[in-house]
Formats: C-alpha cells, structure tokens, sequence
C-alpha cells in the first residue's frame, strides 16, 4: 500500500509540474528585451489588456475569457466542469475580407472555433464574439474525437494504479512502484469493437537511476483504458522481459562525467552590431528584408504563416506569394504488429496539438542571441486562458553560405570575383510530443525562396528484449527492429509530416497547377552525334485526380503554381514552384487501418480546390477517426482546379531505422521542401543587393593555426 501511495503520489506530482510548465505564467530569459527588435523580458507578460491588430492575430487572453462565458450561457455545463473545451481557435475571416484589409480599418467581426464535449458527444461549434452567441453547433460532425487534453492524458495513466491485476503484475517483476512512469500512446482506430467510446493505451517504464524512462521500458505489459469512465478495459501481461539498464541513459550536461572525445568548441554567435534586420509589429506581423507576413501560435497547428508578399526588386511592389501555410497533420507508425505495438500510429497535430506541447525554447541553443520569442495564449480544458511562453522565435541566421557569386577566369585584368553572403530570417518553433522533438523551421531568403524544414531529435520509441548482443539472435532477426543497446530493441518507424499550403501567386486567388515534364526524346538517325536528350513539355493540371502525385525520380517533373492571369515581360505566367528535398514515401497498404487514417500521405503532392472546411489533411476530428474525413477523401471528388483558387499540399517524411548512434538520444536529423519563384520576378531579384565589407564588422580574426 505505501509503496501504491508513492506511486500515485509521485504521478500527482509529476502532473502538477506539467501543468506549470503548460499552463503558468513564465518569465522570459533574456533582459535585452525591445518590443520592436529584442527578445525576452525578465518581467512578467501581463496579457490581460491586449487586443488583436490584425484580421487573423489570434484570441487573445480576454477574448478567451469572453468566449468562456459566452459557452457558460449556452450551456450551464461549461461552469460546473461537466463539459470541457477541446481546442479553441481563431475562427478567421473569409479570405476576401482578409484580404481587403488595411491597417487602419475596422476589424471584421471576431469569431472562434470551439470543439467541446458532454454527454459523449462532440460540438464544434462557432462563436461570434461581438453578439456574443453560439452561432453554429455541429454535433459529431465526422467520425472520431477531439485532441486529448492534458487533464485527460494524466487521469488516463493514473488508471492501471486501480486494478488489482497491474498491481500485481509490477509487484511480480519486482519493479518500485516509486521508480513506475506510465505513459499514454494513442489508441488508433481498428473496427467497429472501438466504436463508441473513448480508448486510450498504457505503457510503462521503470525511471530508476535516470530521467530518461523511455529507454527502460516494462515490455510485455500493456493496458487499454476508457478516457471518459476512467477503468482499465483490458489488460495484456505476457510475462517479464528484462528491463534494460539505466546506466548511461541520462543525457544531461550536469551528470556527464566524462567529456567527448573531442577538441573544444569555442562559443560562437552571430554578432549583428547594429541589432537584427528584421521588427515584428503589432504582435505578429513581421517584416525583413524584402519580405512581409503575419505569423501567430496555434493551438493545433502551432506555428501559421499567413500572407507572405515579397516586394518586387524592380517596382517596389509587395506581391503575394502565400496566403497560409502550416503543418497539417503529422503521421508516425511503427512497423511491428504485436499486441503492444499494433496501434502505435501517431497523428501527434490532431490528437494532441502543436500548441501545448511547444515547450519554450533554450536561448542560444534553441535559437541564436538576438532572437525574438513569441509567446502562445490558448485556452485550458475550463476555457482559462493560459501562456504558452516563449514557444516560437524569429532570428536571422548566416553560416557562410553565398546567394550569388561569380569570378570570371577570362578577364583576368578586371579582377572580377562577385559574391553575396546569404543571411535569412528563420521562424523556429519545437516541440515535444511524448518522447520525440520536434523542430519546424521556416525559412524566407531574399531571393524569394521560402525554405521550410522539419528536424527530429529526442528519445526513440523502444522495446524491450532479453537479447543483449544480435549474436545471442543466432538465426532469428527480431521483425520490429534492430538490437542498439543490450535489452533494447529500436522499433522501425517512420515519420510523415503534411503542409497547407494555400499559394495566392502575386495578387490572385486563382491559380493553376502545372507539371513540367522531362520527357526523353531519341535523337532521328543522322541528325547528331547524340542519341538521346530530354524535352520540357507542360501540363496544366485539369482536376484534384490530376494533381496527385507520386515522386519519381525516374520519371521527373517539376511542379508549378501559376497565376495565369499574371505575366512576365516575356509571357510566362508567375508562378512558384515546390521543390522537394530528401523524403520517403509511406509502404503501408491501404486498407491497414492506420494507412486508412493516415491516407493523407498516399501521395507527396495534392493539389485541391480551396474550402475553408478543408484544413486538417486527417480531418477536423482525428483522434480515433475512421478515415472518413481526409485528404484523400476530398481530393477524389476530383473538383476542377484549372485557374481556381487552390490549395497546394506536400508530404515530407523519412523511414526510420533505428541505430546505436540514437541511443539514448537521437542527434537531430532534417527533412525539408522548397517554395521557390519561378518566372515572378523579371530577373535576378538579388542582383543589386550590397555585398558585406571588413569595415561593416567587428575585427574578429581567426586564430593562428600551426
């Protein structure tokens, strides 16, 4: 009993921590703080006084309070506890009042999206702010539920703690209840015996002697819990595994007693002697360089970039290239079948949100000196408006890179060596979902380009083994994953991450999608030497079946969106096209329930006619869904896209296996995409742009070397 009594004591406290950390207010770091330039402040945020600039700024503290009691009026149920918001948002504007919009103007009518729960249903509801009513009610509108709330997730792992059988099955293993950490993987959706309530999985690991328990996992000891009752479903005991060892698992600074076997790294920054380029004004709107956009913290998504323009280097004309851009849905499944890990398919934007766990990030690690932090307002399960500190930053960075550069080797006498240093303006937000981090990097260079990368670090998902040296396997492989510490089994997985992006290119919402084909072409017999070479021929991309796409390097296209109704001096339409980096592709079959849900990544490459209902690749409810409500399942209504206002998605991703080197924390790895202009601008919009000179910098040498 006492030993059950730590346990839960130590779960309670565990929570207590992690609602300060989500739901506290924060101080920042930094004491440079300016409100145009600067980062963080030592003094405390006091946002109860704020209020939006900006059609698409989002809700603001007050506005939460304002929203709550409007809900309370509505249903008495929001003040006594028996019903809880979900996820509240700005519910935005139509696009054409946004984009009409000048500063200076009056605001369009403030509204906000709520999803909410009781009596085992699901709302969605609409509430207009200014009237002051609940405008829309949408009742179980789609198959699924909302984004967990963290009060839920805590319940949830304090369930097994209940039954008498877990107890036992901890006490049999001879594990301290005091050194026990449960944690609360999604349950996905498998068939009609899910239907009907709310099911979340346990798993559990020993913390003994490290903080980091995900690599001392309990295998063989799985449980299935209903969120909304509270009692354990089902319980899965296959019998003891051995729990792998804690030594060498903790991976902070302080306890490392023996430092890498490497020369010293002396510390490095970006020194910026007159301050950064770029200012954020009115909260959100950032401008830098020749480029303008609104950026605000979501609850779901985030991190959103609304309308970037970049001013044209001729006319001085801001032109538009994106409308919105985000992070839709993420997919993470894990290829092992077992009765503990089937279901480990993670939809981490829809079933727990961006927003909440965007943990506020490091100083000059997370982000460089001079960074600017942002912080999220969102509202708590009780509709309390709380900070999310310091959860996005904006900084310039430079590592050397060049824009532009040309030595011309033939004129020897005019001495010509031209170059351009290439510094851009990155918006970082990271977060951590369970044990992996991650970080969205969006990246805007002068040259037009918008570079946006998603990076993984943090602590694998493992599984416990009695294995301790792949030689003790003999002739067996293990079907989930490679041996990368002894009793430790990596678990092969993959990630998938898939973007909106609504592209409105230089100042119109209708667009076209065109592929840019290469087609080979064989050389007529006595025509040249050559045999072979290859043809540009384009296609514009008449309906949503059109435009989905598998890459293939073997059969390569480019991939434009075009304003048709906008031309260059020479005729060519102004466009933008996407250019993918590094990725994978996912190899589930179709009808595997996870893929079924996940259907957003059968192609990298959707283009589909622009509906303000269609955000979320995974669908508005995503947390046991049924695939019902997807990318997919819009995209095959195959609606004509042909100069219409359109919407561009892309999946990025990369197949997981596992290794030694991440153990027991991963060093980062990167896969990203690229928006870059193609025939926007009349000519190099770079071309004028100023060198840098000794005289502009601080005297900085390198050192003397032997």
């Amino acid at each position: 009993m006492a030993d059950s009594f730590l346990a839960r004591l130590s779960l309670f406290l565990f929570a207590l921590l992690f609602l300060f950390a989500t739901y506290s207010w924060v101080y920042r770091p930094d004491p440079n703080f300016n409100p145009t330039l600067g980062s963080g402040s030592t003094a405390r945020v006091d946002r109860s006084e704020e209020k939006p600039r900006h059609p698409l700024d989002p809700l603001t503290a007050r506005e939460i309070d304002r929203v709550r009691a409007i809900l309370t009026g509505y249903n008495p149920g929001f003040g006594s506890g028996s019903a809880k918001i979900h996820a509240m948002t700005l519910d935005e504007p139509e696009k054409t009042r946004v984009t009409r919009w000048r500063k200076g103007d009056r605001l369009p009518p403030r509204t906000a999206e709520v999803v909410a729960m009781w009596n085992g249903e699901t709302h969605v509801m609409t509430v207009h702010l200014d009237s002051g009513r609940v405008v829309s009610d949408r009742v179980n509108p789609t198959s699924g539920y909302p984004i967990l709330t963290s009060n839920e997730i805590m319940a949830a792992s304090q369930v097994p703690f209940k039954s008498i059988e877990f107890n036992n099955s901890i006490k049999a293993r001879g594990i301290p209840y005091a050194d026990l950490k449960c944690i609360t993987p999604s349950a996905g959706w498998f068939g009609p015996d899910e239907e009907g309530r709310r099911v979340i999985k346990i798993q559990c690991f020993s913390q003994q002697g490290t903080p980091n328990f995900f690599m001392r996992p309990i295998e063989g000891l799985y449980m299935t819990v209903d969120i909304d009752r509270l009692e354990v479903i089902k319980i899965v005991d296959k019998g003891p595994v051995p729990v792998p060892k804690g030594a060498g698992t903790d991976y902070r600074f302080k306890v490392q007693n023996k430092p890498a076997q490497m020369d010293r790294i002396n510390p490095i920054s970006i020194e910026q002697p007159e301050g950064p380029s770029f200012r954020v004004e009115d909260g959100h709107l950032v401008k830098w360089a020749n480029w303008v956009f609104h950026i605000r913290p979501d609850q779901r998504a985030g991190l959103i970039i609304s309308q970037a323009t970049v001013r044209d280097s001729e006319t001085g004309e801001p032109r538009s290239v994106m409308y919105k851009g985000f992070a839709s849905e993420m997919f993470v499944p894990y290829m092992d079948p077992e009765e503990g890990w089937y279901f480990k398919s993670y939809m981490d934007v829809g079933e727990f949100g961006l927003g909440p766990t965007a943990m506020p990030l490091v100083p000059l690690n997370d982000c460089p000196r001079n960074a600017y932090y942002l912080d999220g307002v969102f509202s708590s399960p009780d509709g309390i408006p709380y900070i999310q500190s310091n959860m996005i930053c904006l900084f310039e960075r430079y590592a050397g890179d060049v824009s532009w550069r040309h030595s011309e080797i033939l004129l020897p006498e005019q001495g010509i060596r031209e170059s351009r240093a290439k510094v851009t303006l990155v918006a970082r937000m990271a977060v951590s979902v369970g044990n992996y981090d991650y970080i969205f990097d969006w990246e805007f260079q002068t040259d037009g380009l918008i570079r946006v990368t998603v990076s993984a670090s943090g602590m694998l998902m493992v599984k416990g083994t009695p294995y301790q040296n792949v030689d003790d396997l003999g002739d067996k492989e293990d079907d989930s994953g490679p041996l990368i510490s002894e009793n430790v089994i990596g678990v092969v997985h993959d990630h998938f991450v898939t973007f909106h992006l609504d592209m409105d290119i230089d100042g119109s919402t209708n667009n076209s999608f065109v592929k840019v084909h290469l087609e080979k072409q064989r050389v007529p017999k006595g025509k040249s030497p050559r045999k072979s070479y290859l043809k540009v021929k384009k296609y514009v991309a008449k309906t949503e079946k059109d435009a989905q796409i598998k890459l293939n390097l073997y059969d390569p296209y480019e991939f434009h969106v075009v304003n048709p109704n906008r031309r260059s001096r020479l005729g060519n339409p102004a466009g933008y096209k996407i250019v993918p980096g590094g990725n994978s592709a996912s190899l589930l079959d179709h009808d595997d329930p996870p893929q079924i849900r996940g259907a957003f990544t059968n192609n990298q490459i959707w283009v589909t006619r622009y509906n303000r209902s269609e955000q979320w690749a995974g669908g508005v409810l995503m947390y046991q869904s049924q695939g019902d409500d997807t990318l997919q399942v819009w995209s095959d209504r195959d609606r004509s896209i042909e100069n219409k206002d359109i919407v561009l998605w892309y999946t990025l991703g990369f197949h997981h296996i596992p290794c030694q080197e991440d153990y027991p924390v991963m060093p980062t790895v990167s896969a990203s995409f690229e928006l870059k202009p193609v025939n926007f601008f009349e000519s190099n919009p770079i071309l004028g742009v100023e060198p840098f000179f000794e005289k502009d910098l601080p005297v900085c040498r390198p050192a003397a070397t032997s």
